[in-house]
């Protein structure tokens, strides 16, 4: 059985958005994720502070 996306208490900091949700070991786990096109940068934290310090110093390459 596939592993369900939930995502929430999602908050945006410029282009990258930042959600709550649970691995497949039911930790909590904060996903940062970039919209900007073309740029494709994600990356998972353990606590929502980190996610929120990446989100806020992440810069795109993509010109």
């Amino acid at each position: 059985m596939p592993a369900r996306d939930n995502f929430h208490s999602v908050m945006r900091i410029g282009p990258v958005q930042i959600g709550t949700h649970r691995d497949r070991n039911g930790r909590t786990k904060y996903a940062a994720v970039c919209t900007a096109d073309r740029c494709g940068w994600s990356a998972d934290y353990f606590s929502q502070t980190a996610a929120q310090l990446a989100a806020r110093t992440h810069r795109c390459r993509v010109r």
